[in-house]
């Protein structure tokens, strides 16, 4: 059996997206190997088993996305009180909906955009989304 250990991203600007991850999941460093021309920064938090990696490469400011990426989602006990945090930030995110399958509530979300454009959604606890 399989156990997914991390996640990639690339990044222009490693402080800017180190802030963005902290301020916005609170998400620690949980090593950084700095190699020459480019780092590996792995990311985790006490709620976390699995790691988000970013990775910067010199002289690369930014990246496409092209049309297969979609999204990293966490979940969170407040999602309201997460809306107002990220919007007093200055992070932007979109507006909070509600997603209903067969008249029950499947999800409440919300999306926000890191420093490179990837999409993170924020779930509120809530059935399979814990």
């Amino acid at each position: 059996m399989a156990k997914i250990i991390h996640s990639m991203v690339r990044v222009g600007d490693l402080d800017k997206s180190l802030k963005f991850y902290k301020e916005a999941l609170d998400l620690d460093v949980a090593e950084q190997l700095d190699f020459e021309g480019f780092s590996l920064v792995y990311l985790r938090n006490e709620e976390n088993d699995m790691e988000l990696e970013l990775t910067w490469n010199e002289g690369t400011e930014s990246y496409t996305h092209g049309s297969g990426y979609g999204h990293i989602a966490v979940a969170v006990d407040e999602l309201e009180a997460e809306h107002q945090k990220l919007s007093e930030l200055g992070y932007e995110p979109a507006d909070i909906k509600e997603f209903f399958r067969e008249g029950q509530l499947l999800a409440k979300f919300f999306f926000v955009q890191d420093p490179d454009g990837y999409k993170i959604e924020f779930l509120q606890r809530h059935g399979r989304y814990q």
